[in-house]
């Protein structure tokens, strides 16, 4: 079965989930909060990227490369998909290595699931 990451559309969403937990790395930000009127059944999750990073090019490139990551973690690493995440790209990630940025950001998915337990 293939999981659908599936973005937040309300304002609402995104401001209660930066009231959650907050983890940070060299590459990302990842805020996490338990939303109570979410599926389960998919990961819920939204990208942002601020627009002093780039033009559009540049961030919609750290937007696929951060949802390949997402998709791969969902395949490795057992994540929780009661909690919504937002994760927030810092500037490193438009110019280093895709596999730093996976490997960093793996280690964080880990953290989350530590905390969580």
């Amino acid at each position: 079965m293939k999981i659908k990451l599936v973005s937040h559309s309300k304002n609402d969403d995104f401001i209660s989930i930066l009231k959650g937990k907050k983890i940070s790395s060299k590459y990302s930000t990842i805020f996490i909060k338990k939303l109570s009127n979410k599926d389960t059944s998919n990961l819920n999750i939204s990208f942002v990227v601020k627009k002093k990073i780039g033009n559009a090019v540049t961030r919609n490139k750290i937007k696929r490369r951060l949802r390949n990551i997402m998709n791969d973690a969902i395949k490795k690493v057992d994540i929780n998909f009661e909690y919504s995440y937002l994760m927030i790209a810092k500037k490193n990630v438009a110019f280093d290595k895709y596999i730093d940025i996976k490997n960093e950001i793996f280690k964080k998915i880990l953290i989350v699931r530590w905390l969580k337990n």
